[in-house]
């Protein structure tokens, strides 16, 4: 499989703005998707990050598997990172961020106020890659609609501070990708969940990487969702008999469409697809 590259211009101008207003901001939000902790974070931005304290958000925790989250938030608090589990679609959402962004900032605020300065108003980015939900976060913490909303990766590209409440100021960052996916797993992860364009990676390979994930790691909900399988079979010729139970004669695409529509909107239920024990313990975060 090609190596993906994909660093449009746009994501190149991101990555500077994030570079020239980190200085503005007490604490940087990193979202990314409770299904992927580790593939969904852009580890060039975490450089630029650097030391600035960081609050770890893993949104879509409601479609994520939860023993996993558990995990991957105890992996990252052992680092000195917050973390906070949520569904951004929740109305406790602001109340959640909120208190997580006091609790992070609690011993400057202290510093501050020891010398006489009193900070009402914490101020932060949010960066994360696209489509793991920030324009649903931005809007619930605005309590509007102010940022533009598309399942499309990308949509969001503009750049703006937004007041969400007396406590918290948040300075809008485009998504972005990183130049390339040098593990090509990670591209496959990412397009399963739509993180990227669909026409990135094809779609044969998401399925077939979808459904041996789904064996190994979740074989009764697909046991349960497509009944009466032989599970043992390769699963190129697993797909080819999907394809004729589902009436589709052999219209494939129309399996791989179905099958990764459905992991998406949850059908096959909640799942992790990052394992906190298939980290290399070499690598470094």
């Amino acid at each position: 499989m090609a190596t993906i590259q994909w660093f449009p211009g746009h994501m190149s101008k991101a990555r500077r703005q994030v570079q020239e207003n980190i200085k503005f901001v007490d604490f940087v939000t990193i979202l990314v998707d409770a299904r992927l902790p580790l593939s969904s974070q852009n580890p060039m931005l975490t450089k630029i990050v650097g030391d600035k304290p960081k609050l770890l958000i893993l949104n879509k925790a409601d479609l994520a598997d939860k023993e996993l989250t558990k995990q991957w938030r105890a992996y990252y608090e052992a680092q000195g990172i917050k973390t906070l589990a949520l569904n951004s679609k929740e109305q406790v959402t602001v109340k959640q961020v909120t208190e997580a962004a006091k609790a992070l900032m609690a011993d400057k605020l202290v510093r501050l106020r020891e010398r006489g300065i009193q900070k009402e108003t914490l101020r932060t980015m949010i960066i994360g890659i696209p489509n793991a939900g920030k324009s649903t976060l931005m809007n619930r913490l605005a309590g509007k609609k102010i940022a533009v909303v598309g399942n499309k990766p990308g949509v969001t590209k503009g750049q703006q501070w937004l007041k969400t409440n007396k406590d918290l100021e948040i300075l809008d960052t485009p998504g972005i990708l990183w130049p390339k996916f040098e593990d090509q797993l990670v591209g496959l992860k990412l397009a399963l969940t739509g993180a990227i364009k669909d026409n990135l990676l094809p779609m044969d390979e998401v399925t077939i990487f979808g459904l041996d994930y789904f064996k190994a790691h979740y074989p009764e909900r697909l046991k349960e969702r497509f009944k009466g399988m032989d599970w043992e079979q390769e699963t190129p010729e697993l797909i080819m008999a999907l394809t004729r139970k589902l009436g589709f004669k052999d219209d494939y695409d129309r399996f791989y469409t179905l099958f990764v529509k459905e992991v998406r909107d949850g059908k096959l239920g909640n799942y992790t697809l990052d394992k906190v024990d298939e980290i290399d313990n070499d690598s470094s975060d």
